[in-house]
């Protein structure tokens, strides 16, 4: 018998690409979504294995209320799949108060609080799989994306708890950091309005790539289709894996700011220890 998913941000990406593979495959699945309406062709092919609700995730009380309704109506959800997010670019001064407001309750509070939704159904039927969606922006950092990077560095600390927290009850989760991937990710970012000053740095190099036709993913390696069948697949790994980073990119970019932070780290390590109080 197929699985359940709950999957936000379906409309589009990774979210839609795994939707479809879910479904042709025959899983259900219940995707909540700012437009249900962009799903109607999916919902003419697969009938009421597509349950699709409308919500903005940074709503919290409809967030919840759409994470009740999808348990209750198709009785069980087998994998949680917290894929809604944008990305934001400039420089941190560059940002206004605004922007940076609407990029965390996005990215970061989202996530934080659709987990503390389906945590309650999930423990009551005995455990489940969630599975959230991160970036190599998660583990390294580039010049203009300060504001991204927070919410996604911010993302992989609270879930590497939250999974040491939930392990007991059955239920595991793991964290997707794709690379620079072919999806309209790059032609839908909130681009701040630049300073001159910035121009000659690398945050005005940066900001002319993005600002380039079809954005920072237009030549990306990433396969939206294949990141979406590994997502899928992770699901059926058991230990479920604690991150899954994917693309050659990330895998690039990940393994060089790991490292570059360990080779720091043991660079001070006799300063770390020489802070201890001294041996009796």
């Amino acid at each position: 018998m197929g699985k359940t998913w709950f999957i936000t941000g379906a409309t589009s990406g990774f979210g839609r690409a795994m939707a479809e593979l879910l479904l042709e495959r025959g899983d259900r699945v219940a995707a909540a979504v700012r437009r249900p309406d962009r799903l109607s062709d999916l919902v003419s092919v697969y009938g009421d294995r597509l349950w699709a609700a409308e919500v903005d995730v940074t709503d919290t009380a409809r967030l919840r209320e759409v994470v009740g309704r999808a348990f209750a109506g198709l009785g069980r959800i087998d994998v949680v799949v917290s894929n809604a997010g944008y990305g934001a670019f400039g420089a941190a001064e560059e940002f206004s108060d605004e922007a940076i407001d609407r990029q965390i309750a996005t990215n970061l509070s989202a996530p934080i609080q659709l987990l503390r939704a389906v945590l309650p159904p999930l423990r009551a039927q005995g455990g489940g799989r969630i599975i959230q969606l991160s970036s190599a922006a998660g583990q390294a950092a580039f010049p203009g994306g300060s504001l991204y990077h927070a919410t996604k560095w911010g993302v992989e600390g609270f879930f590497d708890a939250v999974a040491q927290e939930v392990g007991a009850f059955g239920i595991e989760v793991t964290l997707v950091e794709p690379g620079v991937a072919r999806t309209a990710f790059g032609t839908s970012m909130d681009i701040a309005p630049g300073l001159d000053v910035y121009a000659a740095t690398p945050v005005g190099e940066a900001r002319r790539h993005m600002e380039s036709p079809g954005g920072v993913t237009a030549g990306g390696p990433g396969d939206p289709d294949r990141i979406a069948a590994a997502i899928v697949a992770s699901a059926d790994v058991t230990p479920a894996p604690r991150r899954l980073t994917l693309g050659s990119d990330a895998y690039r970019y990940v393994h060089s700011a790991l490292t570059g932070r360990l080779r720091e780290l043991e660079a001070a390590r006799d300063t770390a220890f020489s802070t201890d109080f001294a041996a009796a």
